[in-house]
């Protein structure tokens, strides 16, 4: 089974954004993700939603930060994309006949529970400024020149 990076590639392309100087396009983002524009928009309507990205159309258009990086959890980004699911662990059946199956499903189900609702916890105690200190610290210890998006989308 693939598993889903959304998030993963939504916060990639949130810290690209806070280190651009103006908006990005969605052809660029969607670069960044390797995937196609529209699934990018498909995302980023969600955070459109929540509060944390604006857009504008036309020339000179694309995306923008809309708050403080340090008021946006991985959590809140999380919830935006709809909260899909942590931990993808499946049953073999979801309503068992079968008691041993019954049992299986309990125990599994409470781990899977007990497992989210720790990610979730630690997801919300790390912001995008978190992320955004933590680039700029391995930057700086690599030697790094200043970070665009246009010179990643080269490297990547």
């Amino acid at each position: 089974m693939k598993s889903n990076s959304q998030l993963s590639d939504v916060l990639h392309v949130l810290l690209h954004m806070a280190e651009g100087d103006g908006p990005a396009t969605s052809e660029a983002l969607a670069a960044a993700m390797q995937t196609h524009p529209v699934a990018l928009r498909r995302l980023m309507g969600g955070l459109r939603e929540a509060g944390f990205v604006a857009s504008a159309k036309g020339h000179g258009g694309g995306w923008v930060l809309s708050c403080p990086l340090d008021r946006v959890t991985l959590r809140d980004v999380h919830e935006a994309l709809g909260a899909p699911s942590l931990v993808s662990l499946g049953f073999r059946e979801e309503h068992p006949e079968c008691l041993v199956a019954q049992a299986v499903n309990t125990a599994l189900g409470s781990a899977v529970q007990e497992a989210e609702a720790l990610l979730l916890k630690r997801l919300g105690a790390v912001t995008l400024s978190t992320l955004s200190r933590d680039f700029h610290r391995r930057r700086v210890e690599l030697g790094h020149a200043p970070h665009r998006l246009e010179e990643h989308l080269h490297e990547e």
